[in-house]
């Protein structure tokens, strides 16, 4: 009989033998601790039993890289045929990080290995000034960014092209054929791509310049007030800049002016158009310093501070529009 089977014959007997007497006389303590000793020594002998085994009944244990009917196998073919290390992620998994006292944007993408971009685009961040403590971020495995695909006839290759990455990665990601239609609308990962500047700017608050160069000060907040005319519930479609009349307002963007003019509400203004779907508005102005078609930059001053229009005091009344809507222009500036 081998030895690990003597082992175990004696271990099936002594459990009997002392199961048996643990029934008879439960209460006995001394009887229990007779049966776990016993068990225990058992256990200790089968163990041995097991590594004292002969090499005989031990299998042999065979492995290594090999091409049946070939010769040995070179240093070269090893790296071809061994696992290869630039095989392409499939698909793309995401966890979630709550947002803690101190957290910063770049310092969360640090610790998950990924960028700053990644974080913003798959989170949907419009400025990184309000990340809140307490929100839930989702963290993806690996950097990039998130696409709406534009048209039908935009392309895998196009895309990838247009941000300059692999078109062979961004199909593995999103489990996509190289040659498969994409339809307007849709969502793509694209991995190791970046967002551009004029959205990265955005989005971090350095887009814009304030307008007004001297001193100044916030008289009126954007968004819901009271009407300074009325008392009434008002939504205030920009920000109102107190400062001296006669003070230089200046370009926030560089831009092309598009429309000069007076009307009964903002009194003397200036419209400028820039890239990226943006128009800001100048109003209240005492004189206008610029003219339609004219590219303006920084620099460029396009007016005075006044108090044309309805006004209740010298001040630039300054609004922000993108895509025809209007935005807070406190999160676009520096």
């Amino acid at each position: 009989m081998f030895f690990e089977d003597y082992c175990f014959s004696r271990f099936m007997d002594d459990l009997k033998y002392y199961s048996k007497r643990a029934v008879k006389k439960l209460t006995d303590i001394k009887t229990i601790e007779c049966t776990a000793v016993a068990l225990a020594a058992c256990s200790v002998v089968l163990a041995f039993g097991l590594i004292f085994t002969s090499k005989e009944e031990v299998g042999n244990g065979q492995g290594g890289f090999e091409t049946p009917g070939y010769p040995a196998v070179t240093d070269s073919q090893v790296e071809v045929e061994a696992v290869n290390t630039d095989e392409y992620v499939s698909g793309i998994s995401y966890q979630s990080y709550r947002v803690r006292r101190g957290d910063m944007i770049g310092i969360i993408a640090e610790n998950f290995g990924i960028t700053e971009d990644t974080i913003i685009s798959v989170n949907n961040i419009r400025s990184s000034r309000l990340l809140q403590i307490g929100t839930y971020l989702k963290i993806p495995s690996i950097p990039g960014i998130l696409y709406t695909v534009k048209s039908d006839s935009e392309t895998t290759e196009s895309i990838s092209k247009k941000y300059e990455i692999d078109n062979a990665k961004l199909c593995a990601v999103n489990r996509l054929d190289s040659d498969a239609s994409l339809k307007a609308g849709s969502m793509l990962f694209l991995p190791e791509a970046k967002l551009d500047r004029v959205t990265r700017q955005e989005i971090n608050g350095d887009l814009f310049k304030k307008p007004i160069h001297a001193r100044w000060y916030l008289s009126s907040r954007f968004g819901w007030r009271s009407s300074p005319f009325t008392g009434a519930r008002s939504y205030h479609s920009g920000v109102d800049m107190a400062c001296s009349p006669g003070t230089n307002i200046f370009a926030a963007m560089p831009g092309v002016v598009t429309s000069t003019g007076y009307n009964n509400v903002y009194g003397n203004y200036v419209i400028v158009s820039h890239h990226g779907g943006y128009k800001t508005l100048y109003g209240h102005m005492s004189a206008i310093t610029t003219k339609p078609g004219r590219v303006v930059s920084f620099d460029s001053v396009i007016g005075k501070v006044g108090s044309t229009g309805m006004s209740t005091g010298p001040h630039l009344h300054f609004t922000v529009f993108k895509n025809g809507k209007q935005v807070n222009p406190q999160n676009l500036w520096n």
